[in-house]
């Protein structure tokens, strides 16, 4: 197929996507939206289609490893279902008799969704399940390396739709093999973009001319500050960073550690599987050998990683990582940047201050507005990083992969897409949710004014710098 022939093709997917959306909309029934949203949550989560979903996912990205994807598979969509169990996404939504306002939810049409490699089956699910709950239709354009895995998932999804009667043109995908070109043009026909992936991605979507929900670069830094429980860090910090192989946007990527509990950290790290590397150059030159990120290192298992680096007989057996020293931040040094690796920047800092003044550099140059975590018993330090680190979430005391995204012990939603506000260019600060895939209609009625004085304005005001 030429070029023409692949636009001919999307637009058609895209045609059939209006049209279903059209009538699952006009048959519109909040049980109707739930049913949708079970059967594409059911689709990826029974057990053995996860696990195959999860094996393909392995094995045509090389990226992360299979446990820890049926994990994700599952936790991930438990969760979502959990979170929009009871949401109210269809009909009146809300009435208030004093403002005189009743908000009717409605559908955004036919949502794009851009998904990463990194969760071939996970993302797409949870953009798919979110779409179907708020009355909408789906096109998901996955990377080159995810598209086996999402063709299988919606093929899941439309053997579950059988059961219901429900149109298969609720969910498409853009007609494999992915592209620009292809991609360009599903955004540029639906409705609103989701977008989550690459930042090259990100700015494609935000310039296309539909509205887009898109999400910033991940690049997590953590404190571990004198006070902290310092095996929990390091046993939450080691769970964290190697789930996966690393392939979460929320795995830590810079640990900073107060001088004072500094070797004791580090002690207890090397427990939990974390070992130290001092001979950063070395590192560098076997993580970035020609300025890029080595593929056989990125999303690896413990053993193939270490291979590639050239530490296998230099560290214990048990390490599952490796924590580097280095002090430098910025361009200059890649190691205060993002990895998708099992390799961290382990930075020295005197003391709390020092620690955040730190943070806040690293998330200048890279990850700003997604997230950092703290470690600690002092509470009043999360709330200054809250108020000075250019950041969407402090998370405490977890493990930050799993938490950053929500998890069943604290209270964010379950999303693999975490918007950065507008340190990270994004139109939204929290996990993408069901919320982004509605709209509301209000019904506005004449109440009683209620119009106040300039008294009742500016008293204070008068009274401080005087009328």
């Amino acid at each position: 197929m030429n070029v023409q022939d692949d636009l001919i093709a999307v637009d058609d997917v895209l045609a059939r996507a209006h049209t279903a959306q059209k009538a699952y909309e006009a048959g519109a029934a909040q049980d109707r939206y739930d049913r949708a949203a079970q059967a594409a949550a059911w689709a990826i989560m029974e057990p053995a289609r996860n696990k195959t979903l999860a094996e393909l996912a392995v094995q045509t990205t090389g990226l992360g490893n299979v446990p820890d994807k049926i994990t994700k598979n599952h936790r991930k969509t438990l969760g979502l279902m959990r979170d929009i169990a009871t949401a109210k996404t269809c009909g009146v939504i809300s009435d208030d008799p004093a403002t005189g306002i009743t908000e009717i939810a409605r559908p955004v049409g036919v949502v794009g969704a851009v998904v990463p490699s990194t969760n071939p089956a996970a993302t797409p699910a949870n953009n798919i399940i979110n779409a179907l709950k708020g009355g909408n239709s789906i096109v998901v354009a996955p990377s080159p390396k995810g598209v086996a895995s999402c063709e299988l998932l919606i093929q899941y999804i439309h053997a579950e739709f059988d059961k219901l009667g429900l149109p298969h043109d609720l969910v498409q995908m853009v007609p494999a093999p992915g592209s620009k070109a292809k991609t360009q043009r599903m955004m540029e026909g639906v409705d609103r973009v989701i977008c989550t992936g690459s930042q090259n991605n990100v700015q494609r979507a935000q310039t296309c001319g539909t509205p887009a929900v898109a999400v910033g670069a991940g690049n997590v830094t953590v404190i571990v500050d004198e006070t902290a429980d310092l095996k929990a860090a390091a046993e939450k910090i080691t769970a964290s960073k190697t789930f996966d192989n690393a392939t979460s946007c929320s795995s830590e990527n810079e640990v900073i550690v107060v001088d004072a509990i500094y070797d004791a950290f580090v002690a207890e790290m090397a427990k939990a599987g974390g070992a130290l590397v001092q001979d950063e150059a070395r590192i560098i030159a076997k993580l970035w050998p020609d300025g890029h990120l080595n593929r056989e290192v990125i999303a690896q298992d413990a053993d193939k990683m270490l291979a590639a680096l050239g530490f296998a007989d230099e560290v214990p057996a048990d390490t599952k990582f490796l924590a580097v020293e280095t002090t430098g931040i910025g361009p200059d040094h890649p190691l205060s940047g993002e990895k998708l690796s099992r390799v961290l920047a382990i930075y020295r800092a005197k003391d709390f201050a020092d620690a955040t003044n730190t943070a806040a550099e690293i998330l200048s140059h890279m990850g700003a507005g997604h997230s950092i975590g703290l470690h600690s018993t002092d509470d009043n330090r999360a709330i200054q990083l809250g108020q000075s680190i250019p950041t969407c979430r402090v998370i405490v005391n977890q493990a930050h992969c799993f938490a950053t995204g929500g998890a069943f012990n604290n209270g964010m939603p379950f999303s693999l897409s975490m918007g950065c506000g507008s340190w990270g260019g994004n139109s939204i600060d929290d996990n993408l949710n069901w919320k982004h895939f509605i709209q509301t209609t209000k019904v506005i009625r004449e109440i009683p004014p209620v119009e106040p004085s300039p008294e009742d304005i500016f008293a204070d005001y008068w009274a401080a710098t005087g009328q």
